[in-house]
């Protein structure tokens, strides 16, 4: 899961080398934390979150071919 929002996270920003994707475990849910420049926060998020919405929705999908819950938090 963490490598699907890395890449998708990367090849949304101007600065790919700053995005930075950590992975947690906590009671049977994984949580994915990404992080990006703050001058590329704009085009993760979206207009009215749309794309950030995207980006979550894709990952949950990809979760539930493995029987597991995910939340992506974007720090």
């Amino acid at each position: 899961m963490r490598e699907l929002v890395e890449k998708i996270a990367k090849s949304l920003v101007d600065n790919p080398d700053e995005v930075i994707v950590s992975q947690t475990e906590e009671d049977d849910t994984l949580v994915i934390k990404l992080s990006v420049a703050p001058s590329d926060m704009g085009k993760i998020i979206g207009k009215q979150g749309r794309i950030a919405k995207a980006i979550r929705i894709l990952v949950k999908t990809a979760a539930m071919k493995e029987n597991k819950k995910v939340i992506v938090e974007i720090i």
